[in-house]
């Protein structure tokens, strides 16, 4: 179960015995897997800036879970080949979520305790909002970049009737830069071979014989070329829709394809950048592209596909720095809201049990089958620290006088759920 409650209770002589009994029946019954969990001595400052400081938590508390939950479904999507994967690269401080809050330690360096409450509620915020900042411009880059997906998909998963020809026509195919003749692309279906090779020389007048040729093929039909004198290709064009021959409208243009091919190789690159990992190689990307690009099709140029194997290599160390982000500064924003409820706990604890500073903080992990049954044990254990709170468990309909929050939620002892199903 990912769910962990983090709850205190005084430290007295009296509670710690509690803390004794409650750990005593909660193992034997095999209701929860308990642990300390450490605080160190802050600063307590004055009881009104403590009282501003919790409802400043609180809502902290609220919007790190948030940012964290964010990145995490982007490490999902941008590992959408190896989703088997994406919990284990969800670390904090390079262990498991689960290790790093079992055995959480204060990080004394980036958040010094001698300081106000205030300063280090601000200095988490601080960082939390910058995390933010940063994901908005990186998810903004990679939603563009998932329309340039499917702006890819659009022009090379389509039929010949309809996709991009820039990978598939070379200038061998063409006659150019004649004043009279011009080579038109036909799409035949394939039922219909036998009859355009019998017929596309008499489909109109001043057709060059033996001029066509198949340059590519797909599951519905072939694409082939044609050479005709210009003046007859309106001609042409309509006796061969009637015998359900379809002429592409293209012209070949050198300049232009070789623009449109390195928009498809960057896309492609794009692609590769959503789901390669940190490692790649030349050939494997070589191939994966071709097969992106062009699955499906008899008339591929490799050799084009292959020049990109440079600019791929700098496109996937890229990408190895985006999921790397992602996953530094996952590890940020979780540490970080694990010091807010740290915090929480603290204000909460000396607003609830007052001064001098003496509570232990201890951290469950209950059995999925037996929640209602540990926190029935809870209230019994500590009901002595606020018995109307504890009545009022048992009895959901009674109020607690001046009490603002739902009674589901308050309890005798100081309690914060902490959730780390992060991708659901």
């Amino acid at each position: 179960m990912s769910e962990f409650w983090l709850i205190s209770a005084p430290g007295d002589k009296t509670n710690l015995q509690a803390w004794e009994r409650m750990n005593m029946v909660t193992s034997k019954s095999n209701l929860s897997s308990n642990s300390k969990f450490h605080i160190p001595d802050l600063k307590v400052g004055t009881l009104d800036a403590l009282v501003g400081l919790s409802d400043e938590l609180g809502k902290l508390d609220s919007f790190a879970e948030s940012i964290i939950k964010k990145i995490a479904q982007y490490i999902g999507e941008v590992m959408e080949d190896s989703k088997d994967k994406v919990q284990e690269n969800l670390l904090a401080n390079g262990v498991d979520l689960i290790s790093y809050l079992t055995r959480f330690e204060w990080d004394m360096a980036k958040y010094p305790i001698k300081q106000p409450l205030k300063n280090i509620s601000e200095a988490l915020a601080k960082q939390v909002t910058q995390i933010e900042t940063d994901l908005k411009s990186r998810s903004a880059a990679y939603n563009n970049i998932k329309g340039n997906l499917q702006s890819l998909e659009k022009k090379t998963v389509g039929n010949l009737l309809t996709r991009t020809l820039a990978d598939i026509v070379h200038k061998e195919d063409f006659v150019l830069n004649s004043e009279y003749l011009i080579t038109l692309l036909v799409v035949v279906p394939k039922s219909s071979y036998t009859q355009w090779q019998k017929t596309y020389e008499s489909l109109s007048d001043m057709v060059v014989p033996r001029s066509t040729k198949m340059i590519a093929e797909d599951a519905e039909g072939g694409l082939f070329t044609v050479t005709l004198f210009r003046k007859v290709m309106d001609d042409f064009k309509a006796k061969a829709r009637e015998n359900r021959f379809m002429v592409r409208e293209f012209y070949f243009d050198e300049k232009e394809l070789k623009c449109e091919k390195e928009e498809l190789m960057k896309l492609a690159s794009d692609k590769k950048q959503q789901y390669f990992l940190i490692s790649w190689d030349p050939l494997t990307v070589c191939l994966r592209i071709i097969s992106a690009a062009h699955d499906g099709f008899s008339g591929v140029s490799y050799g084009a596909a292959c020049t990109v194997r440079q600019s791929q290599y700098s496109c996937i160390r890229s990408q190895g720095s985006l999921l790397r982000w992602l996953k530094v500064n996952f590890s940020e924003a979780f540490v970080a809201w694990i010091h807010v409820k740290a915090l929480r706990v603290f204000v909460e604890s000396v607003l609830r049990y007052g001064l001098p500073v003496n509570f232990q903080a201890m951290l469950l992990q209950p059995n999925r089958k037996s929640v209602k049954r540990l926190r029935d044990v809870l209230n019994v254990v500590f009901k002595h620290l606020d018995e109307v709170a504890a009545a009022s468990i048992m009895d959901p309909g009674m109020d607690i006088p001046g009490l603002q929050l739902s009674n589901q939620e308050y309890y005798p002892y100081v309690y914060f759920k902490i959730d780390l199903s992060l991708l659901d």
